[in-house]
């Protein structure tokens, strides 16, 4: 068992990343009074911030004139991973944003983590699952970013983008469509055989049970002139030696 040193300093690291002392005290066995009273201590040692609302970054929604985030094109990306594979929780006490990845994709997981930094983040944990890892950044406002949360699954309710979000897609589509195939896409080798040739051609793929994100990526890959199809009735699939070869200029392999 770890001595209360070594606990102590991992619940001081688990609230720089974010977590609620209630999270902490669940995640590590320790009393929730004493997770409180650690945090008390070591704030007034000067190891912790002091708790204040002023120390996340504010949302650029609720300002007197709202305004875009301030990295658009990131917030783009961001976008289109929380639409393919990204949720929100609401809670009394907080709300949280969770992007879900591949865990061997780990240059996916710190572009992600590093969109929710430049977006709106003052820290993000990572939470490992059983074959995925949740990237996770706690703030009152992501529900302002994403006007798309709302009760249960995405194909389930309608998903439509608010009109500053239509615009910022309009002048920054490459990012989006980065975050949708990360989030919910691949690019693939397929292999024909012909006789005794084995001929090799590769494909992008985007898979989601929402037609209305389906639409959106589209409409999106029109916007930057790939031509793409309906594979399935859930899938859109980019063929064409031209259009792998343009979406190959700013997606490429997920890794």
């Amino acid at each position: 068992m770890a001595s209360h040193s070594a606990q102590r300093v991992q619940c001081r690291r688990l609230s720089s990343d974010g977590f609620t002392n209630r999270e902490i005290a669940k995640q590590m066995g320790v009393p929730y009074g004493t997770v409180g009273y650690w945090l008390h201590l070591d704030r007034a040692a000067g190891l912790l911030a002091p708790l204040s609302h002023h120390t996340m970054p504010e949302c650029p929604r609720c300002l007197s004139t709202p305004t875009i985030p301030a990295d658009a094109a990131t917030y783009c990306y961001l976008l289109g991973q929380y639409l393919g594979d990204g949720h929100i929780v609401v809670t009394d006490r907080n709300t949280v944003l969770r992007i879900y990845c591949t865990s061997s994709h780990v240059g996916i997981i710190d572009e992600c983590r590093s969109a929710i930094l430049r977006t709106l983040g003052r820290s993000v944990h990572l939470a490992p699952k059983r074959g995925c890892t949740a990237v996770c950044a706690y703030h009152r406002h992501w529900t302002c970013l994403f006007p798309q949360h709302g009760p249960g699954m995405k194909h389930t309710r309608r998903i439509v983008l608010a009109d500053w979000q239509e615009e910022l897609v309009a002048t920054h589509p490459r990012p989006f469509l980065r975050g949708l195939i990360h989030a919910d896409g691949c690019r693939s080798v397929n292999r024909v055989t012909r006789g005794e040739k084995v001929y090799e051609y590769p494909r992008y793929f985007f898979a989601n049970e929402s037609s209305d994100i389906l639409r959106l990526c589209g409409e999106t890959l029109d916007r930057v002139g790939a031509a793409w199809r309906f594979n399935r009735r859930n899938s859109i699939s980019v063929a064409t030696r031209e259009a792998v070869a343009l979406l190959d200029e700013f997606i490429g392999p997920k890794k």
